[in-house]
């Protein structure tokens, strides 16, 4: 596991790294003092996972998560904050978790062992029989399921694959893997969730999807933990 820390807090840096080696001790660690540091390596960017401060002198975490964006692998994204005001605007880059300052030690150890469990998903796959052939698809590629009649849908950023079966089935298949059930008729990817709320939920590649009302409280429940 490779492991990069961003933070203009020398303190913080420390802690975290030692944290961080407590737990993953097989882990190599690269660490940054300034946002400025990381953006110099933005474009060989070779981590699993980043640990980013999400307010630092000019050029805030904000400013990377948005360059990590466009990264065509980028690792996952865990935002290291002391202002809890900041982390509904920092939702926008997806992070996958968050660790509060005042808290990190208390929190580090489910959000090393959440990233784990990614990181092993993303290399796992789903599969399915369409148009006469077997296919398969990476569990991270996978944005949502939509039930199509008697079939449903997988869809990726790229592209949609119809198959024979039922939401619910499927649902089953992938309980291990934190898929949430929001609708009689989806099943979504909560990494690929952007925004949640009331009454339904955007996804990164701009899909709305309604909250059905038998869904929706777990749903959120489900979404809002896996954000945390």
């Amino acid at each position: 596991m490779r492991v990069y820390i961003c933070d203009d807090e020398k303190l913080i840096l420390k802690e975290l790294e030692k944290e961080i080696r407590c737990h993953v001790p097989e882990a190599e660690i690269l660490c940054f003092a300034s946002g400025s540091k990381l953006l110099e390596q933005i474009e060989n960017l070779a981590c699993d996972i980043l640990f980013l401060d999400i307010d630092m002198p000019e050029i805030s975490g904000m400013d990377i998560a948005k360059a990590l964006s466009e990264l065509y692998k980028p690792p996952l994204l865990v935002f290291v904050t002391s202002h809890d005001e900041l982390v509904y605007e920092s939702l926008q880059y997806h992070p996958f978790g968050f660790i509060r300052k005042n808290y990190f030690k208390q929190e580090i150890g489910k959000v090393l062992n959440d990233c784990s469990e990614q990181l092993n998903s993303s290399k796992r796959h789903f599969h399915f029989h369409t148009a006469g052939k077997d296919a398969a698809l990476f569990l991270a590629e996978i944005l949502y399921f939509e039930a199509d009649g008697n079939y449903l849908k997988v869809n990726t950023n790229k592209e949609s694959y119809r198959f024979r079966s039922t939401v619910t089935a499927v649902e089953n298949s992938l309980s291990h893997y934190g898929f949430v059930r929001v609708h009689k008729g989806f099943l979504v990817n909560p990494s690929a969730v952007r925004l949640i709320g009331r009454e339904e939920i955007e996804l990164t590649d701009g899909t709305h999807i309604s909250l059905g009302k038998s869904f929706a409280g777990k749903a959120r429940q489900q979404l809002l933990e896996y954000l945390r």
